[in-house]
């Protein structure tokens, strides 16, 4: 075995964080009140287009499913949803109230219910990506090897040294070699992404930053990448990202309910600014499952699916750990009981996640309020680990 593979099987260990005594009880007594009238993660239908079942008729162990909540309370996770799709189905879902942030409203306590649109901070890179896929599918960009300055000319002026070789599969791999920095804290100047926020123009702001580094060399996080790749969206459609998402995307998977949020400056935020139910975040989940396949049509190509979710670099998570990365999505594996477990997954600030596992036809969303927690995200890994991939009683896909 590699120590890469031994890194990522202790990584899927380590999930199986030591879960806290302190307050745990009152915790779970608050998250059992208005849950339990329900049978256990019963999901409810509410016409969004979800077909909806119990975990065992999809070859789920319901009972152990049912211990999710007690370990979220245990462990003070703040988690506030949960939803499983299994064979195309909902088959589970539970919401907890808890403390959030949501976009522009500030910090307190919040109640969650299946109606509750949550923000889903960096999945919105994820999204983009899938947009990108479709503009390519629409041939409103021809290549994802088009130079970037291409679609800005207005901007030629500006533009650093080097950036002429800089293309769109470097933004969407994050491999631009663009200098950039979102790993210090907010409120330092030295933080590039408050930026995308604060700059009356935020392309000019990316678009001026020095190269440091050849493009497709180095793997670095950058959400300013990623809000050029929305820009070039509204430029090569003609629409704003948020029409052309709803047209392209949200419509035709029955997503109404939704909004893409935008900066002080009043300019929209690609990389960072989607709300969803978390039942619509698992329609995104599942049209990776389908290969870009939804009702029986073809949203995104599956070339595309498949090229975003190919690994393209070593990349260390910002929610802690080992993974890969392709094009704005994330790739790495669990090791669950003798299960070494491949997934997909689109990952968000405060613990938003939504994992696709493919040999087991299997969706999951959390979302969370651990913004700024280093402890962001465990809870997700230690529920997929301990409780959702062990429930599988049955693997037959068909």
């Amino acid at each position: 075995m590699t120590e890469a593979s031994n890194k990522l099987r202790r990584l899927g260990l380590a999930a199986v964080f030591v879960l806290a005594a302190s307050g745990a009880a009152a915790q779970l007594q608050e998250f059992s009140t208005g849950q339990r009238n329900l049978a256990c993660g019963s999901p409810a239908s509410i016409g969004d287009g979800w077909q909806t079942a119990t975990p065992e008729s999809v070859g789920l162990d319901g009972a152990r499913l049912c211990g999710i909540a007690a370990r979220l309370a245990a462990a003070n996770a703040n988690v506030h949803a949960v939803a499983i799709v299994r064979r195309g189905t909902l088959v589970f879902e539970q919401y907890f109230p808890g403390y959030d942030e949501p976009w522009g409203m500030g910090g307190g306590r919040h109640e969650f219910d299946a109606t509750t649109k949550h923000d889903m901070r960096s999945v919105s890179k994820s999204v983009i990506s899938l947009l990108v896929g479709i503009a390519m599918d629409r041939e409103l960009i021809k290549s994802v090897d088009e130079p970037v300055v291409k679609f800005f000319p207005d901007y030629s002026t500006v533009k650093s040294p080097g950036w002429d070789n800089i293309t769109l599969r470097h933004l969407l791999t994050m491999s631009s070699g663009i200098q950039w920095d979102e790993n210090r804290a907010w409120k330092d100047p030295a933080n590039d992404e408050p930026h995308l926020g604060s700059e009356a123009d935020p392309y000019r702001y990316v678009l001026s930053k020095p190269i440091a580094a050849p493009p497709d060399t180095v793997w670095n996080y950058n959400g300013g990448g990623t809000d050029l790749l929305g820009n070039i969206i509204e430029r090569v459609s003609g629409q704003s990202l948020e029409a052309f998402a709803r047209e392209a995307l949200f419509a035709p998977l029955g997503i109404s309910d939704w909004e893409w949020m935008k900066y002080r400056n009043e300019r929209v935020a690609p990389a960072v600014g989607l709300r969803l139910r978390p039942r619509d975040a698992a329609k995104i989940g599942q049209l990776i499952l389908n290969k870009g396949a939804w009702g029986g049509r073809q949203i995104v190509s599956d070339k595309w699916i498949e090229q975003s979710v190919t690994p393209r670099f070593q990349a260390i998570g910002y929610f802690g750990g080992l993974f890969y990365y392709g094009q704005q999505w994330w790739m790495g594996r669990t090791l669950s009981g003798d299960k070494d477990v491949k997934w997909i997954a689109a990952v968000g600030l405060g613990g938003q996640r939504i994992f696709i596992v493919p040999e087991l036809d299997l969706v999951v969303v959390t979302t969370s309020g651990l913004y700024g927690s280093p402890r962001q995200g465990q809870a997700a890994l230690d529920i997929l680990a301990n409780f959702i991939i062990p429930s599988v009683r049955n693997n037959n896909t068909r």
